[in-house]
């Protein structure tokens, strides 16, 4: 009888593991790390929802729009975390996202209005350095320094792009100028962040392009106050990144639970120590004592995401030409 108790139990067992729903959830490399706020958010999510949550790193937040465009309506993914507002018009435009179910009050320095994509955190994209440097107060002392620095490809990296749309807001038509002045200053231009601030840190570069958030992680995870975001006169570019749920998605309600858990203080909560940057709805225990150290730039630049595709194309170019030369 113990026997076939135990027989009858590791069958039902069994029965209800596979009866739970697998949702797949396309992110960018970082999110998914160890040390970054997958494994937690995981966690937290399958506890309350009886599913199997599995995280795909795909390289940095622009390499996603490039799989989903080669998966079309036969990709896997039933929501994508990490595009941001540079490329929620290229995202829209494949037809593949349905619209957002999500309700929060939302802390973002302006109103959220998009009707298909819910941010869940943001940030100031910056050039962080060591505090023993003396940094550039903004783009043309930069380019007229010895200092070196590591960028992100704009191709396939959110903040790569960041950096594209700063420049050009900030510049307009002398955005060339600018980037001829900083060629001679990039050591290298990675695919994504992660790589990028890795050099930083082995100490291949003065500079990496990153965020005003990122000595939180210094401070906060290894006691070291040795890394500043140097402050820009011509403000900062914002980031605010995203997610979405597909319209083909076999599992839509459960992909709208996941979407809205994402603004929920459980996951809001972990994600200024994980992910470094600031969380879209704030956690009830507010943000992380460290934080109130960082900078914060008066100047805050952010073109509208149906303006991006044009601007983004001319700068592209721009940057091509001059880091070819």
């Amino acid at each position: 009888m113990k026997a076939l108790t135990l027989a009858a139990t590791s069958l039902l067992a069994a029965t209800a593991a596979a009866a739970q729903t697998e949702l797949t959830v396309y992110t960018y490399d970082s999110f998914v790390s160890d040390w970054g706020p997958g494994p937690k958010i995981e966690a937290a999510f399958e506890a309350v929802c009886d599913c199997d949550l599995k995280f795909v790193g795909n390289g940095d937040g622009a390499a996603l729009i490039a799989r989903l465009k080669l998966e079309g309506a036969r990709t896997d993914a039933d929501v994508v975390l990490g595009l941001d507002t540079n490329l929620i018009a290229a995202a829209k435009e494949t037809g593949l996202f349905a619209e957002t179910p999500v309700t929060a009050d939302y802390a973002l320095p302006m109103p959220w209005t998009d009707t298909t994509f819910a941010p869940y955190d943001w940030g100031y994209f910056a050039f962080v350095h060591n505090t023993d440097l003396t940094p550039p107060t903004n783009f043309k002392a930069l380019g007229e320094s010895d200092l070196k620095i590591v960028i992100q490809d704009p191709r396939t990296s959110t903040p790569g792009l960041g950096l594209l749309m700063w420049v050009k807001d900030a510049y307009g038509d002398e955005a060339p100028a600018i980037w001829e002045g900083l060629a001679d200053n990039v050591v290298t231009v990675t695919k994504g962040w992660s790589e990028a601030y890795g050099l930083f840190l082995e100490g291949e570069a003065d500079m990496v392009l990153s965020y005003t958030t990122s000595p939180a992680y210094h401070i906060i995870a290894e006691e070291d106050e040795t890394k500043a975001a140097a402050v820009f006169d011509e403000g900062h570019y914002m980031q605010i990144e995203v997610v979405g749920r597909l319209a083909g998605s076999d599992a839509p309600e459960l992909a709208a639970e996941f979407m809205q858990f994402m603004v929920s203080d459980a996951a809001q909560s972990i994600l200024p120590t994980t992910n470094w940057m600031y969380p879209a709805v704030m956690p009830s225990g507010g943000l992380p004592q460290g934080f109130e150290e960082l900078v914060k730039p008066e100047n805050a630049r952010l073109i509208d995401a149906d303006k991006v595709p044009a601007i983004r194309d001319e700068a592209l170019a721009e940057w091509l030409t001059a880091l070819s030369q």
